[in-house]
Parts: C-alpha cells; sequence; structure tokens
C-alpha cells in the first residue's frame, strides 16, 4: 500500500501544470499547403503517460505513439486558422513530431526548424528527463492559396499558467510579421487591412477606458463641478488633446523605455486624481483654471494609455498611425459614454438627493481617499526601483517632455495676457 502511494503521488506531481510555458510558433502558406511548425515543452503535455526508464529519462524507442497523441491533442487542438474570414475544417496532416534537448536551438529559423523536423532524431539510448525536454511539432493544413487573408486564434493558454508565444508568419513577397503574447491574444489577422486594424482598436480604446477605474475616477473629478455644455466641451476637449499627444508619442517611441517609467506615470495619475478631488472641495469655478490643469494632467494620462497599447500594436500589422487613432477615438467613445450616464445621474442626485454643493465635497473626499492609497501604494512600488541605474537617455527624454510641458504653459499664459490687454 505504502508502494501504490508513492507512485500515485509521483505520477500526480508528473502531470501538474507547468507555471511558464514558451510556444515558438512558424505559419508559413507555401501554395496550396499552410505550414505551422511549434515548439512547446514536453512537460505542457499533460494527461500522456510517456514511457520512462530509470531516474525519469524518456524512453525514446516507446515513445512514438505517445509523442502522436501529444501532438494532436495538446497542438493541434490549440490551434484555430482562418483563409478569408473562413476556419478551416479539414485537419491538418501530421508530418512529424520529433523530441529535442533543452539546449537545442534550431527553432531560430524556419530553415532550421524544417531541418531539424526532417532529420533524424535523437539516439533512443539518449539520457533526457522527460519534464526537460522541448516537443516540436510539424502541421500542414490545406489552403486555397498563399496570397490569401490567414487569421489565427490560439489556445496555448491552457499549456500553463503563464504561457509567453512568439508567432513569426511568413508571406510569400510580403515582410516576417512577428508577434509575442501572454495568454490567449483572441482572434488575431496576421496581416490586417486598415479598417480590420481600425476596429479591432477603436474597441480596445473602448474597452480600456471602461475597464480603467483610475481613469473614470479622474474623469468624474473633472466634470463634478462643470456640468453645463459649454464647460464639458472645453474640459473634455482639453484632456482629450492632450493625452493623444503624449499616447501617440509614446507609440513613436518618445517617451522613456526604463522600468522605473511605468510605474512613475501610476503614481502621478493616481496623484492628479487625488489633486482634482481636492480642488473640488475647496471650491473652483475658473474655466480656465480647469482646462489648463485639465491638459497638464491629460499628458500624464496618455503615457498610461499608451501601457495598454504598446502590447498590442503589433496587431496593426503595417497601419500603425490609423490604429493610434482608432485606440483614441475608441477612448472618446468610451469617455462619451460614460458622461452620458454620468451628467444625468449627478443632475438627478444634487437635485433630489442632496445639496449640490455638499454633494461635490462628499463624493470628492470619497474619490481623494480612495486615489490617495493609490498613490501611496504605487509610490513606494516606485521607490524601490534604483534610480542610480537609469539608461543615458532616460533623463534627456523626461528633461525633454518637462521643457515641452513648459513652452505649452507659456505660450497658452501669453495668449491670456494678450486677450485681457486694453485694444
Amino acid at each position: 500500500m505504502l508502494c501504490l502511494v508513492i507512485a500515485t503521488n509521483a505520477a500526480v506531481s508528473a502531470h501538474d501544470i507547468p507555471a511558464d510555458v514558451v510556444v515558438h510558433a512558424y505559419l508559413r502558406p507555401d501554395g496550396q499547403r499552410l505550414h505551422a511548425l511549434i515548439r512547446v515543452p514536453l512537460a505542457a503535455m499533460r494527461d500522456v503517460q510517456f514511457p520512462l526508464r530509470g531516474p525519469g529519462y524518456l524512453e525514446l524507442a516507446k515513445a512514438d505513439d505517445f509523442l502522436r497523441q501529444a501532438a494532436l491533442t495538446w497542438v493541434r487542438d490549440s490551434l484555430e486558422l482562418f483563409e478569408n474570414g473562413d476556419r478551416l475544417l479539414e485537419p491538418p496532416q501530421l508530418v512529424g513530431s520529433r523530441v529535442a534537448l533543452p539546449s537545442d536551438r534550431s527553432f531560430a529559423t524556419y530553415d532550421a526548424a524544417v531541418a531539424h523536423l526532417t532529420g533524424p532524431g535523437l539516439p533512443p539510448d539518449t539520457d533526457l528527463i522527460w519534464n526537460q525536454a522541448l516537443f516540436d511539432v510539424w502541421l500542414d493544413y490545406p489552403i486555397r492559396s498563399d496570397a490569401s487573408e490567414f487569421a489565427i486564434h490560439p489556445g496555448f493558454a491552457r499549456l500553463g499558467v503563464r504561457v509567453a508565444t512568439v508567432l513569426r508568419f511568413q508571406q510569400p513577397n510580403k515582410p516576417e510579421r512577428v508577434f509575442e503574447y501572454l495568454g490567449d491574444p483572441g482572434f488575431v489577422r496576421l496581416d490586417p487591412r486598415w479598417h480590420q486594424a481600425a476596429l479591432r482598436f477603436v474597441r480596445l480604446g473602448f474597452e480600456h477606458i471602461l475597464d480603467g477605474i483610475d481613469h473614470l475616477l479622474f474623469l468624474l473629478c473633472l466634470v463634478l463641478p462643470f456640468r453645463k455644455l459649454k464647460p464639458l466641451v472645453i474640459i473634455v476637449t482639453s484632456f482629450t488633446v492632450a493625452h493623444s499627444i503624449t499616447l501617440i508619442a509614446s507609440a513613436m517611441d518618445l517617451a522613456p523605455g526604463a522600468l522605473w517609467f511605468p510605474p512613475l506615470i501610476e503614481t502621478l495619475i493616481a496623484a492628479s486624481i487625488v489633486y482634482m478631488a481636492l480642488e473640488n472641495i475647496v471650491g473652483v469655478t475658473n474655466l480656465t483654471r480647469r482646462w489648463l490643469i485639465t491638459f497638464a494632467f491629460g499628458l500624464v494620462h496618455g503615457f498610461g494609455f499608451s501601457f495598454a497599447l504598446r502590447e498590442t500594436l503589433q496587431f496593426a500589422g503595417s497601419h500603425l498611425l490609423t490604429s493610434l487613432l482608432s485606440f483614441n477615438v475608441g477612448v472618446e467613445l468610451g469617455q462619451l459614454l460614460v458622461l452620458a450616464v454620468l451628467i444625468p445621474l449627478l443632475h438627478f442626485a444634487f437635485a433630489r438627493v442632496v445639496a449640490e454643493r455638499m454633494g461635490i465635497i462628499i463624493v470628492s473626499a470619497i474619490v481623494a481617499h480612495t486615489a490617495w492609497h493609490w498613490m501611496i501604494e504605487r509610490g513606494a512600488v516606485l521607490g524601490e526601483y534604483d534610480w542610480s541605474a537609469l539608461s543615458p537617455d532616460s533623463p534627456g527624454k523626461v528633461v525633454r517632455w518637462i521643457l515641452a510641458a513648459v513652452m505649452i504653459a507659456a505660450a497658452v499664459w501669453l495668449i491670456r495676457t494678450a486677450k485681457k490687454r486694453p485694444v
């Protein structure tokens, strides 16, 4: 009974879900075949009892049928491929599968991967711990033409707790497209047209503003004392222009790329909410002051939007500018939806539930309390970075942005001063 318990525990532990999995894949249409070459860790092939020997070495001479089962169950069934919008329903041909050593580098190029998968396998007496091995699979899908539009919905996220995928798409007479993503990216067009990229990024921007509670609280503080049409238009336009500037600039790699920059921006976003809430409590009636402050903080929030956009720009294909503008449109649509719901609710609350001034103070105090804790927590994360290890170009980029902000503020001040002078 003791031996049975030990054996059962060993079998269970051998099939635990791997914590970190890295998938490498090549997709290359060629004539009427779409070649899919995939490399995954063998440890991710759960529920397959590979034949073992000794202290856990893979019994290569007896492993072919088990490898075929793993290739079909865990690799083939994890891929959904589409041609011109239609899913490829005909089962692919399993051209071959191989086990490779952890040090194998054959997936560095497509040709090397093909040579590896068509060449001889490892000698049967190779001492290879099974859960350290790499598993390579070649699948061939029948297609109508290699000039078609292709898309993929990869399901490799089920292979582990945290799955990182590097996908290379190589279409004839077109540049290679490389995608790197975590988890499940959903439906991905491998070479989208401009309108397809635009629709994807409009949706992404719309979802981002609705999911970003910090941006929504900032928007609430912005419009809380100014709920009439003209002030709303001025303030929202100021915020839109400002975050559009930094969003596009960041996407063009004009922002610092150091590790400390995102937590700095997140801390400043929380600080901007605290400031706006406190200003509402004190009482602000100057519209010009509000839109100027909004513009300054909008520059900061634009960097925050860019962090959500950075990982997804790879899905824009060759339509970078279109995707950036579309993301911005999605953000604005989300803001308009929020305002369309928020403004009537505030009018109703201040007319029927609580006096306007008291309501503004109560709501602003709750928001300030929440944002204050965010600012403290994010500031603590920011303080853990080693500021002495800044990259040489990072301070220069920060200084340039500070100078740009100062110049914009000076220009606005000059315009206001000129308007006040008698003619």
